[in-house]
Formats: structure tokens, sequence, C-alpha cells
């Protein structure tokens, strides 16, 4: 099997494209988000409050990434976090455009159908790999909740990053045809 190489932000006629099921490897910028920077931005989004980034068009990857033991790479660990633990702020995020969400696991049927109504699209990428995924970030800067510690907003930019598809703009879900195929 192929893999994509795609340069972020991708446009919409990239987006229906992809297809749930293959392998891509992403370039350019990713804001690092988890569970509290969710919340925080969500509640900002309801309050009409402005955002420290543009969600339109925007990459969000699920993790807390640990800080580097001897500076060699921005990160020492990057690995994803479990993304139906975003699936509470997942809506708003979608309905202010964000186009792509990086993490491990599978999604809520509702995510699902948000994700092809947004012509977005959903990736897992390696969980357990941390270290691996860390070599493939190239700069981080903080964009904020600093307070926040790992959970803080970095903007990343990553490079030759691997994902595969679970979630496409046209509704279909990677891990419910593997459990059609299972014995």
């Amino acid at each position: 099997m192929k893999t994509i190489k795609l340069d972020l932000p991708l446009a919409e006629k990239q987006i229906i494209q992809i297809r749930s099921g293959d392998f891509v490897e992403l370039s350019g910028f990713v804001y690092t988000m988890r569970d509290a920077a969710h919340k925080r931005i969500s509640e900002m989004i309801e309050k009409g409050e402005t955002l420290p980034f543009e969600l339109k068009d925007s990459s969000i990857y699920y993790v807390g990434p640990t800080p580097s033991p001897d500076n060699a790479f921005p990160f020492g660990a990057a690995g994803p976090t479990t993304s139906d633990r975003m699936d509470t702020y997942a809506p708003i995020m979608l309905s202010n455009g964000v186009k792509i969400m990086i993490g491990k696991g599978k999604r809520s049927s509702n995510i699902v159908k948000l994700i092809e109504k947004h012509n977005a699209l959903y990736l897992a990428t390696i969980g357990g790999a941390g270290s691996f995924l860390a070599k493939k970030i190239i700069s981080s800067k903080n964009i904020a909740f600093k307070d926040l510690g790992t959970e803080a907003i970095q903007l990343i930019e990553i490079k030759d990053f691997p994902c595969i598809v679970i979630n496409d703009s046209h509704g279909n879900d990677f891990y419910r045809g593997l459990s059609a195929i299972a014995p």
C-alpha cells in the first residue's frame, strides 16, 4: 500500500479525495490540544472571546508532549492520547472549521457523522511510539494556556508524520471495516 504525502493545511478538494484506510505522512503546522485546552477553547467560543489561533482549516493533534531530556528535539515523547475523550468538544471544533484531528482509538458514531458533515478527517497515529513521533516534530511554539503544562496549546511543525485515515469526509470508518472482516 502506498503512502500519500500531504502538506498542511489541506484544501477541501484534497480532503474529499482522501479515503478511510489511506496511509498518509503529514508535513506542516498542527496545534497540540488535549482535554483541558479543548474545554477552555470551547468556553471561549461560547463567550464570544477571541481565540489564541484560527480554528478554520486547522489541524489538531491530541497529545501532551513531554520535555526533551537532552534538547535534541522539541519534545522527548509525543504519542497520541485517546481521541474519544475529545468527543464532547469535537462538535464545536468542527463547526468552527477544524479540518483534521489526530489521535488514537475510535470516535463515536455522532462524531463520525459530523466529520462527514464538515468535510473533515480523523487520523490515527502510532500509540506507544511517542519518542519516534517526537522525532517527526521540527519545532514547537507555545500558543496558549502555558499554565496547563504539557496540555498547553503548542504550534508544532511536523515533517513526514505517519498516520492512517480512520474517518473520512464520506462517512467511512476504517475500524468498522476491520470489524466486518474479523473472524
